[in-house]
């Protein structure tokens, strides 16, 4: 398979439009109350340097039943060159024009109970007259629980593992240990949940370019992500909590924006590229705190993320 006749943009960018609709109807069927508020929108190239093109689709829900903040968002972008931040590392993508195109999600449930969770899957093309674009595609799905069930857990890595299978016995452990590598805090020294999926720069299987195999496993990823989700929501939903516990979510998100401005590549990706910054940082918890130097009591249900979650697990 050749890499110039190999890339079907537009399949993937319908499978995207209809994964974000199939995303958002099964989370609006779980909360029961809210529904997602829809705000298309187009770039206009002199909003930024770097002349970007293309829109997207951002949908937000807000203090519903279940969601206290979620955003399921899909893009497509196209820019005539990459910022020199991104081509430093990767030489054969300068003097390229882009398209990157994508849907990423992050849901935040009001009750501490509910995990959060993020997903994402993404393709990207650069191409140069006369030359092979240059492609591949990346993505993946954590879960960041404050008072996690045991059983939640292993069904989230089950169904991540379940997914992978097809597609050969070593996808499963490798991309579980990226995203336990991927989503740790260095200052911390600590996991921001406990993981998931990740892959990134994936554009061959057994040394070949396969778009068609790429592509495949991309939907599985998104695909897989409301088979993990949906059924955790539906367990915990109505479970009680009280101040106590929601003041720990609060203090266990602030992690989750650390991550997130620091370390998120598709965060940096976007805000050095000029992307939209409502949609880009939609991923930001309605509302969170910091407490100095904070620390769980030793034997209590917040030390009991700290001691058997957070640390990396062979889950199943």
């Amino acid at each position: 398979m050749s890499q110039s006749n190999s890339v079907d943009v537009a399949a993937v960018k319908a499978y995207l439009l209809d994964l974000q609709d199939r995303i958002c109807a099964a989370l609006e069927a779980q909360d029961g109350a809210a529904t997602f508020v829809e705000d298309a929108w187009e770039r206009d190239p002199n909003d930024s340097s770097l002349a970007l093109t293309g829109g997207g689709r951002t949908r937000v829900i807000a203090n519903g039943a279940v969601i206290e903040k979620g955003g399921v968002n899909f893009s497509h972008v196209q820019g005539p060159e990459l910022p020199a931040s991104a081509t430093a590392s990767r030489p054969e993508l300068a003097g390229r024009s882009f398209q990157a195109l994508g849907v990423s999600l992050v849901i935040h449930p009001g009750n501490p109970m509910v995990p959060t969770s993020h997903a994402n899957v993404r393709l990207f093309v650069a191409e140069k007259d006369g030359e092979e674009p240059v492609w591949w595609m990346g993505g993946g799905f954590d879960l960041t629980p404050f008072y996690p069930y045991e059983e939640d857990v292993i069904h989230w890595h089950q169904t991540a593992k379940d997914l992978c299978a097809p597609f050969g016995d070593e996808v499963f452990p490798s991309y579980k240990k990226w995203c336990d590598d991927y989503f740790f805090l260095k200052h911390r020294n600590e996991t921001r949940g406990v993981g998931g999926l990740f892959f990134d720069d994936l554009n061959s299987w057994d040394g070949e370019l396969n778009f068609d195999k790429s592509f495949a496993f991309m939907q599985a990823v998104g695909d897989g992500y409301i088979d993990a989700y949906v059924p955790i929501v539906a367990r915990r939903k109505d479970e009680t909590y009280g101040e106590r516990e929601r003041k720990f979510q609060l203090y266990r998100r602030g992690r989750y924006v650390e991550f997130n401005l620091v370390f998120d590549r598709g965060t940096i990706f976007g805000l050095q590229t000029g992307g939209r910054t409502e949609s880009i940082l939609m991923s930001l918890p309605p509302v969170a705190h910091w407490d100095y130097d904070w620390q769980p009591q030793p034997g209590s249900p917040e030390a009991r993320l700290y001691d058997e979650f957070l640390p990396h697990k062979d889950w199943v």
